[in-house]
């Protein structure tokens, strides 16, 4: 790539963008590996060859019309890593359906917002897990789930017409804990009545720029937004993505990230069904010796995961019990990767290809990913360089003029990634995304000449703990619900482990007295447990500028200095 004068690439691409919409391809790659292993779950004991997802898939297609599902409704999925999630996935997008992912560490507050926001008309979920009773709280949520019927009119969530249940142990044999609730085996029985043609003509009405997918994410600040995702953006960002880690129908990827993020999603379940390779579900939820134990039992290539993940995996008392020399490459994102760590990965884990990712959901996600090629400096502090058939510009923040190499800035993409826009949310979407297509990231960056580029911070007062995103205002509105709180500031703080740690400044009401403990005990079972700050101080007042307006900047130093002064972890 030639010296730049400006901080701006594009980068076209020998293969062109694929023009196929989700289903179109993968039944082309289902035809071309039927009886190749697409995927392995290995919580569940369960193996399907192409031709047996594709059998799946079809079959919940058929189900889902069969409920009265078509193009463009919303169809809610929250659940934990497993083969129903994937098939909820490829089925919604085989009729048109819009998917959209909860994160299942979400508590009722999160869910009621989340289906609300973008008008979810069905969800499918799985019981429990863990702590986590799913059930409960959708009971709780949903009084009308506790009489006889299926079809949901429930005054709290007008648009939500069914609950779908199902037990990822034994899906077909799910037992109904609450009458409303509709059951897997139900959902599936209700294709029966659905033809074969019936299913291909609503595969043959859809067109590539279909909405498909709706994702959760800050966009730029304040409450998650409802990111829109066609069916152009994920596939043609999980095919580039396999292509730049020379990932192909050879490989098995093991897979630690949760689904409902872009990063399980698309750069796991699309990335290895775009290209014909074997995904491996190593756990339900990420634990780091079942992701060693998936590696060196199903002789995996490949393995995803932030840092943290990297991390715990090394650090596992039974490391070395585990052969991991079949690995070769994989994708690290979500934080940056420190240098030490990615000696390590290489060294210990045999995983000499390990790529560093960059991106945002609103970007589909992925943007730069380094190279094998790349030397050790660059793997380490650069993002590498951006995907095929993108752009990338470097901006200053208040003029938005291109920067010269080397100058800090706003990072800003543009190309077939970027999102539809943000789910009822017009004004959003305008701001996120400018009037010539650029789509403002809010992180900061500096760009080479040879079009590497290197985040050096964000714009965003977004808090990123272990791959998480945590977005203040979110859990400020929340906090102000205690009936003692007056006001409160939430924002991060450097952490040893997961990278940043919550930190909640709050003033009482006057005449009122609380502990750390009574605010975290609040948010148990109300947020999800990453959101629940890790320090709760309480002060009389706040650093602001002269118009009142908080300095959390300030509030930041001064967190730093105390706890480090008082040997802490942060």
């Amino acid at each position: 790539m030639s010296k730049l004068a400006d901080s701006y690439c594009h980068r076209g691409g020998e293969v062109p963008l694929l023009g196929a919409t989700i289903p179109q391809h993968f039944a082309a790659i289902a035809q071309a590996y039927p009886d190749q292993e697409a995927v392995v779950s290995l919580p569940q004991q369960r193996r399907l060859s192409y031709a047996q997802l594709a059998q799946e898939i079809d079959r919940l297609a058929r189900g889902l019309i069969g409920l009265g599902y078509g193009k463009g409704d919303r169809l809610g999925i929250w659940s934990t890593n497993n083969i129903e999630w994937l098939l909820l996935q490829m089925a919604t997008a085989r009729i048109g359906a819009v998917l959209v992912n909860i994160n299942p560490a979400y508590r009722t507050h999160e869910l009621e917002y989340s289906l609300k926001r973008s008008e979810v008309q069905g969800l499918f979920l799985i019981p429990s897990f863990r702590s986590s009773d799913y059930v409960a709280m959708l009971g709780e949520l949903l009084p009308e789930l506790h009489g006889d019927g299926t079809e949901l009119h429930g005054a709290k969530l007008p648009m939500l017409r069914r609950v779908v249940l199902y037990d990822p142990a034994r899906p077909e044999q799910t037992v109904r804990p609450l009458p409303g609730l509709t059951l897997w085996q139900e959902a599936l029985a209700a294709g029966a009545a659905v033809s074969t043609e019936q299913l291909a003509a609503a595969t043959a009405a859809l067109d590539r720029d279909d909405p498909i997918n709706i994702q959760y994410t800050s966009g730029t600040t304040g409450f998650p937004k409802a990111v829109v995702l066609s069916h152009h953006n994920l596939l043609n960002n999980a095919f580039f993505s396999a292509r730049a880690m020379h990932f192909g129908a050879q490989d098995r990827l093991a897979v630690p990230v949760p689904f409902y993020h872009c990063f399980g999603m698309v750069l796991a379940n699309l990335l290895c069904l775009s290209v014909g390779a074997c995904e491996v579900i190593a756990c339900e939820h990420f634990e780091a010796e079942a992701v060693l134990r998936a590696i060196h039992q199903e002789r995996c290539t490949a393995v995803h995961g932030v840092p943290t993940m990297f991390i715990a995996e090394l650090e596992q008392p039974n490391f070395k019990q585990y052969d991991l020399s079949s690995l070769r490459t994989g994708i690290m994102a979500g934080a940056p990767c420190p240098p030490a760590l990615m000696k390590r990965v290489i060294a210990e884990m045999h995983c000499t290809e390990i790529l560093i990712g960059y991106g945002e959901t609103e970007a589909s996600p992925l943007t730069h990913l380094t190279s094998a090629d790349d030397n050790f400096q660059r793997r380490t502090e650069t993002v590498g360089t951006n995907l095929p058939h993108q752009e990338v510009k470097v901006v200053e923040t208040q003029s938005g003029q291109t920067l010269p190499c080397g100058r800090v800035g706003e990072v800003c993409f543009r190309g077939y990634h970027l999102m539809r826009g943000y789910y009822g949310d017009e004004a959003a979407s305008r701001k996120a995304i400018d009037s010539a297509g650029w789509l403002h990231s809010g992180d900061l960056g500096t760009m080479d000449g040879d079009g590497y580029l290197r985040i050096t911070g964000r714009l965003k007062d977004m808090i990123i703990r272990g791959g998480e995103n945590i977005y203040p205002a979110e859990i400020e509105e929340f906090l102000f619900t205690h009936p003692k709180v007056a006001q409160v500031a939430v924002f991060g703080v450097p952490d040893a482990f997961y990278g940043e740690a919550v930190m909640a400044w709050i003033q009482l009401r006057a005449g009122q007295s609380a502990s750390e403990q009574e605010i975290k005990d609040f948010c148990q079972g109300q947020i999800a447990h990453f959101k629940v700050p890790k320090y709760v101080w309480f002060v009389d007042e706040f650093p602001t500028t002269v118009t009142g307006k908080l300095q959390k900047f300030r509030m930041r130093e001064i967190a730093q200095a105390k706890l480090a002064h008082a040997g802490e972890s942060a």
